[in-house]
């Protein structure tokens, strides 16, 4: 008599499918996708492509219809063709920045950082996923922007004092440093995102740290002004992308290493926040 043994097969649906591991590469493409599922994605990197093309464009036909009516004036005069083409960069930042924080906080808003976090229960991959995958997008956006309209600003101010071209000494720099800027804002909308956990918080908070501190500080007197006004992240900001500096400016290196240290802080508060407080 023959007896058949039958090997018991294992009924438990966990067993049938393959085991997945969180990876950094795995997180980023996961943020990557997210951030362009949204349309304000979209809508808000086309307003800010907007603001930097065509303020730039702006500046420039006004320096050419000033020049032409001998009505130059105050800054205007002193102006070049980097500085009119990135006229628009002040504006755009608020609308980089402005979806940096809607990238992070807009999770916070709708409950969706819970599954998020779930799916990635180290958090801290969460924060630099989105951070670098939205960065890198508004560093791309800010280089475009900026060497259209410095291109097209060119014929615009040809024939002029301002008219300059990528041969130019420090003009490429200058516009690579404009999109490294407006990147770095990006960075620091979504860290701040994560630190304050609220959309209007965030960009209230954006909006006092590039805009409203340099105003109070221009009410300070000069002699204090001179000692920490250019290490305000603005105006180290704008540094990195200016063509020319003085004694009360910080140069193109110095200024991307004070933002590189804003920036820096911003990601290690809001990393502290992440870890320590729950969603």
């Amino acid at each position: 008599m023959t007896t058949l043994t039958e090997t018991p097969q294992s009924t438990d649906p966990a067993s049938a499918r393959p085991a997945y591991r969180v990876t950094g590469r795995r997180v980023l493409a996961s943020e990557w996708a997210k951030l362009w599922s949204l349309r304000s994605t979209w809508i808000t990197l086309g307003l800010g492509l907007l603001f930097l093309v065509a303020f730039g464009l702006i500046a420039s036909a006004r320096y050419r219809s000033g020049y032409g009516s001998g009505r130059l004036q105050g800054d205007f005069a002193r102006a070049t063709g980097v500085s009119l083409s990135l006229f628009g960069t002040n504006i755009a930042q608020l609308a980089l920045g402005v979806l940096g924080v809607l990238v992070m906080a807009g999770e916070y808003s709708t409950g969706m950082i819970r599954s998020t976090l779930a799916a990635v229960p180290r958090r801290l991959p969460v924060l630099w996923s989105k951070a670098a995958a939205f960065g890198a997008v508004a560093f791309v956006l800010g280089v475009l922007g900026a060497f259209v309209a410095f291109l097209i600003g060119g014929r615009i101010l040809s024939g002029t004092p301002a008219a300059m071209g990528l041969s130019h000494p420090g003009v490429v720099r200058a516009l690579f440093g404009a999109g490294l800027y407006l990147g770095l804002v990006g960075v620091i909308g979504t860290a701040l995102g994560a630190l304050v956990r609220s959309v209007a918080g965030g960009i209230s908070l954006l909006v006092a740290t590039l805009m409203l501190i340099p105003g109070l500080a221009s009410l300070l007197p000069s002699s204090w002004q001179d000692d920490f006004d250019p290490y305000l992240p603005s105006n180290a900001g704008q540094s990195m992308f200016a063509l020319t500096h003085d004694a009360t400016t910080l140069s193109p290196g110095a200024g991307l290493l004070v933002f590189l240290g804003w920036t820096a802080l911003a990601l290690a508060c809001a990393a502290y926040r992440l870890v320590r407080d729950d969603a």
